[in-house]
């Protein structure tokens, strides 16, 4: 008749066992920590220059090679044209090794410091630089 009798003597609570649920869990938990990939990234090696423990200034000043808007390249005020590049760097670099610096025009062709470039460091210049002006 009524359902209000029956909850005063009868206990209708249902209980859900919930330790199957657990361990497919912890099972699920073991199989994706076990076929994870782990990604080894790798890098390069960077090499660092080692302090040294008292620099010494550069007493020599350094070779210093023009290239104008107009092409020319020009050496000590001179302009010498890119074939004598590599002899004049050649005969400054058996006298010390100083650094090579080409002081490039802004309206210069690239081309022509690329050829510039390529000389000096085939008269065995260790230092070759570049610099812009406008």
């Amino acid at each position: 008749m009524s359902r209000r009798g029956s909850l005063k003597g009868e206990d209708d609570r249902v209980d859900v066992n919930i330790s199957p649920l657990i361990d497919m869990v912890f099972i699920l938990l073991i199989f994706f920590i076990v076929t994870t990939v782990f990604v080894d990234e790798e890098g390069f090696l960077v090499d660092r220059p080692e302090p040294s423990p008292d620099p010494t200034p550069q007493e020599e000043e350094p070779f210093v090679i023009e290239i104008t808007g107009e092409g020319q390249v020009v050496i000590d005020g001179q302009d010498v044209g890119i074939g004598a590049v590599r002899s004049r760097v050649a005969s400054r670099m058996r006298q010390a090794q100083v650094p090579v610096i080409v002081q490039v025009d802004a309206q210069a062709r690239s081309s022509i410091m690329v050829r510039v470039l390529d000389e000096a460091r085939l008269a065995d210049a260790e230092t070759v630089s570049v610099t812009t002006r406008n």
